[in-house]
Order: C-alpha cells, then structure tokens, then sequence
C-alpha cells in the first residue's frame, strides 16, 4: 500500500483499482488527502471551501459498498475537486463572488452527478476568478491562488485552484470550465493535464446559456490517462443541454495504453500569428517537435488563417457577458461588488452594433471552414499553451510579451482562445521547464470531435518525457 505522501500522488485509475481490490480503505484515502490539504492548502490557497464532514460520510458509505460486494464505478472512492463556479449540491458554490459567498445549491451539475453516478467524493470547491473571468485565480473574497512551483506567482486561470491543487497533491482528479482557455491556461502554469473538449461532447447542466458552446466543462489531472478515465465518466449526450450532441464514448482511458506506434502528421506553430512568446517557453515547446518526430510522426510548420481572431473573440464575449449580467448593470451592489472587467465586457456587449455581432458570427464560421480545410492536410495542430510564464500572484495579466503591449485582460490568451471559437478539442500537457523551474505547457489541438486522436498524442509525448515523478516542494 503506498505511504501517504505517495498516496497523495497515486493517480486517480490506481486509487480505484486499489479500492477496489480492497487494497485500501475510501476512509483512508479521504482521511489521507484531508490532511494533506490542512497542511498545504493555507501555503497555496487552492481550495476556497473543504467539505471534510461531507467527504468522510461519503467515503465510509463508500467502503460499504465494496465490503458488501455492491457494484462499484469506474471513480470508486477516488477524491475530486469542482471549480468553484460548478453547482454542488449541498456545499458552498459562491462563483468567487462576494454576492454568493454563502450560496449553498440544491441541485448538483450535470458533471457533478456523473462523477458522484462513478463514486468520485466531493472534497470541495477550488477557487476561482469572480464568476470565472480571466487568465488568473484572484478574487476580493478568497484572495489569490499560487502555482505550487513558486508561491509568489499565480496559478493562471481560471481553473486555476484545481490546477494547484492538483500539482500540490490534494486531488488526483478535478473539474474545470474553458471559455478562452481557463482548462489549459492553468494546467501550464501548474505544470498538470487539462483538456477542453469539443462543444457537445460534455453537458452543462444548469446552464444560464443552453445554447452556449464557448464556455465548456472539461476535465484535468497530472496524467493523461487520468483527464481520459475522467473523461469517459463525464462525457455522453444528456437531454436537459441543447448542445450535447454527441454520444457516449467507450474508452478514452483505454486509448491512453500505447501499445503501437501512431503516425500522427502534425502541423507546428510558434504563435498561430496571433501573438508574442516569451523566447524562453518557446524554446522549450520547440522540443517538441524532435521528440514527435523521434516518435514517427511527421511535423511541418505551419499556420491556419486565424486573421481577424482576436476581434472576433471580443465581440463574441463582450455579447455572452451581456447576456449574463445586461440585468444587473443597474444594480448599485453588483456595480459595487463585482470585477470591473466583468462590468466592462458586459457593457462593451451592449454597445455593439446589431452589424458588428453579425459580422463576428459570419468570421467565426469561416474559421471554421478554414479549419477544415487545414485539416485535410494534417491530423493534429501543436503550439505552446501560454506565451509567457507565470506571472506574480496579484498581477491581473501580463501587460506586454517581447516588447509589445496588451491592451486587455484577453489579449495574451488567444493561443488558448484560437480553439475556444473554432470549436476544435485542446490538451495542454507540461513539456520541460524554464530556468527558474516553472512549468512550460504544450497545446495539441485536433479536428472536430477528435478527442481520441488528442488524447494519443499527449500520452504518447508523457510516454517519451513523464513528468509525474517531478513533484513541488513546500519546505
């Protein structure tokens, strides 16, 4: 059985097996990370609220069932956290907002009762930008969250409490959301694996916006096969959401067992002609291309058409902002409260031109046909994840890359974003380190619906450069 420190690193598909072999106890796994989390969560400030009482409940009925021989899910006494702007029924989801900070839910998300439907236990909520806006975890009520490589700087976001709480041992498994990049961004500051899947492939389930496909669920882990595993659970049709399309998939995790070789042809960008890199993060993604050739993939460079992006996902956010929040701009406690930037989109949404939003929905869809054209000629596109490292904890946004300055809080995420409006399935995986030892993210991003060939791909390069037994050190 592994010590406690190990156990705290043991992926989320060995726990399971452990479980339920009867190796070890869901009492003891809960008990294990609780302490864990006691210990280090003060240093990092991953997790906002700990549902300890819950967690132990659930795990005792949890052994249970496997003493009693009852059936058991593919998560079995496994520890998860949720984002907290993630409906849990039951413990506190507060949005990162001072307006919410004692909402507590009566119903769970659609994701969340798959996980619970699969026997994960619910170890809190992790935090969170102010109703999960920007590239970094800050917010007025919990304060910021710290990548556990260097506790002065942030963990990216905006998923980013799960991020570090996953590279600090005090979850194997979380859930996130991606709207420009809020799955990735903070997997590559943390160093761990976040996938944002096709629109469609995971419900979302109380949803003010049904018919949204820009902010999506997805999964993160330290291991490729573990976002896979966590996939498989949290992936398939549910009629309550519109755009849940596409049905179930058997297996993702066991996709993830290389047992040949693939020949992947992959198109290289430095940039996508979007944006700066930091010299020293592109160098190191850059060796990525080597190792994918050494693997027996081909790799040319190249770029997709993405003119026009950038202006494309403003309008489009500065609309979805305005849905959410037009109702509240005349409410002198939420005006008072709320992050000024949420304000801004939301009344940049407003002061659109019935023709500006028209013409970004005409270029997001000939994005996509650009998409589909480019890949005709290639299976998957590979860039870095972030352009620059991470930034010091209470920075908003790095305000210029290489000399060149960013007018706004989204102007250095369009490598993320380029996916978040073309629709196409993006893991960010940890692909070396800089200097001062942060983690450096590699993005590979596939056609549409191509989740299973992503996924390949990623635990082929964790394959030839593993990086799970480089752990953060908190002395």
């Amino acid at each position: 059985m592994p010590s406690p420190e190990e156990l705290c690193y043991t992926p989320a598909h060995q726990i399971a097996e452990l479980v339920k072999n009867k190796k070890i106890s869901p009492v003891e796994v809960i008990e294990t990370f609780i302490r864990r989390i006691e210990e280090i969560n003060p240093k990092i400030n991953a997790y906002c609220t700990v549902a300890g009482d819950y967690a132990l409940e659930k795990a005792r009925q949890a052994e249970e069932a496997v003493m009693s021989g009852g059936p058991v899910g593919a998560l079995h006494g496994v520890p998860v956290s949720i984002k907290d702007v993630t409906l849990t029924k039951g413990i506190r989801t507060t949005f990162g907002s001072k307006l919410y900070k004692d909402y507590v839910p009566d119903v769970d998300s659609a994701v969340v009762e798959r996980l619970k439907a699969a026997g994960a236990i619910i170890l809190g909520k992790t935090n969170t930008p102010e109703f999960a806006a920007g590239g970094s975890t800050y917010n007025d009520l919990f304060g910021a969250t710290c990548t556990p490589w260097n506790l002065d700087y942030n963990s990216g976001g905006s998923s980013g409490g799960s991020a570090a709480a996953i590279a600090a041992g005090l979850c194997p498994i979380a859930g996130g959301n991606d709207l420009g990049g809020s799955l990735r961004i903070p997997a590559s500051f943390c160093g761990v694996v976040g996938l944002r899947p096709s629109p469609g492939r995971v419900p979302a389930y109380p949803n003010e916006l049904n018919w949204d496909t820009m902010s999506l669920e997805g999964p993160m882990a330290r291991s490729v096969s573990d976002v896979a595993l966590m996939l498989d659970v949290i992936n398939g049709m549910d009629k309550r959401s519109p755009v849940a399309q596409l049905t179930k998939e058997e297996s993702f995790f066991g996709s993830t067992v290389i047992s040949r070789e693939h020949s992947f042809k992959i198109a290289w960008s430095d940039n996508l002609n979007l944006t700066p890199v930091d010299e020293e993060v592109l160098s190191i993604a850059r060796g990525s291309i080597d190792l994918f050739k050494a693997m027996g993939c081909s790799v040319r460079e190249d770029n997709p058409d993405f003119s026009g992006l950038q202006e494309t996902a403003a309008v489009l956010r500065g609309v979805r902002y305005a849905a959410l929040y037009q109702d509240e701009l005349d409410n002198p406690e939420f005006i008072s409260v709320v992050n000024p930037n949420i304000i801004g989109n939301a009344r940049q949404g407003l002061a659109l031109s019935g023709g500006s939003i028209a013409r970004a929905e005409k270029h997001r869809s000939d994005l996509w046909d650009k998409m589909l054209e480019f890949f005709t000629k290639y299976d998957l596109l590979v860039t870095p994840t972030v352009p620059v490292k991470p930034f010091l904890a209470d920075t908003a946004f790095p305000t210029e890359i290489n000399g060149r300055a960013m007018d706004s809080y989204i102007d250095w995420i369009m490598l993320t974003y380029a996916f978040s409006v073309t629709g196409l399935p993006a893991i960010s995986i940890p692909c070396g380190w800089t200097k001062e030892g942060f983690p450096v993210g590699l993005q590979i991003a596939g056609k549409p619906g191509s989740e299973r060939e992503v996924l390949i791909a990623a635990a082929l390069c964790e394959k030839a450069n593993p990086w799970q037994d480089r752990k953060p050190s908190f002395s």
